[in-house]
């Protein structure tokens, strides 16, 4: 199985490579349209600045790209949030494989810490009713799982989501369209449930 990391220069492509390599997928991170085209599933992973992100999309003309791909792909933090229609940081357009927009948090007291950071639960998982079965056995019993967030923005909840997490509001944890998979959390950091849910995504036909 040939797995292909997109390389824009993103912030955490190692730690998801890293992730990979213990469940033995060897992955090759790359920018080549040729390559990603050729690959069984594509991830797209992302920390750091939605605008200058955007821009290296842009510069290696991945920002038209990536939504012509056909199989699956999974967006990881910020990759899930470039996936979206427009992000509020930096006022940027998304690729709009989402038809959500991305909002900043605001706390509503002295006991909301922005950015959002650390484990937190998700609810509502809808992966059984796709496909996908992406949650599948991650939930364990039908109880919440726990997954590592780390972000400052947030995707609306909208008819595509299929997790949730209530950190000041509840806001979607993950997003499922067509072949298109992602993750506001980290599935590299999560521990076992985040190896689950790495191993559902790659065992999508």
């Amino acid at each position: 199985m040939k797995i292909v990391i997109i390389d824009y220069k993103a912030g955490n492509i190692r730690s998801v490579d890293f992730a990979l390599q213990r469940l033995g997928i060897n992955a090759v991170v790359s920018a080549d349209k040729e390559i990603l085209r050729s690959a069984d599933k594509v991830i797209f992973p992302g920390v750091g600045h939605a605008e200058s992100a955007m821009q290296q999309l842009k510069n290696a003309d991945l920002d038209t790209f990536i939504p012509t791909l056909k199989q699956p792909v999974l967006g990881i933090c910020l990759g899930m949030q470039l996936l979206c229609s427009h992000t509020e940081e930096g006022n940027t357009k998304g690729l709009g494989i989402f038809d959500v927009n991305v909002k900043e948090f605001k706390p509503t007291d002295s006991t909301d810490k922005v950015p959002h950071m650390g484990w937190n639960t998700t609810q509502d998982l809808k992966g059984e009713l796709f496909d996908s079965n992406l949650f599948d056995k991650v939930k364990g019993n039908d109880s919440p799982s726990q997954f590592y967030f780390v972000h400052t923005y947030y995707a609306e909840l909208c008819k595509d989501t299929v997790a949730t997490c209530d950190y000041i509001l509840p806001f979607s944890a993950a997003l499922q369209k067509d072949n298109f998979y992602a993750a506001q959390f980290h599935p590299e950091k999560s521990a076992e449930a985040g190896e689950e849910l790495l191993k559902n995504f790659l065992s999508i036909l």
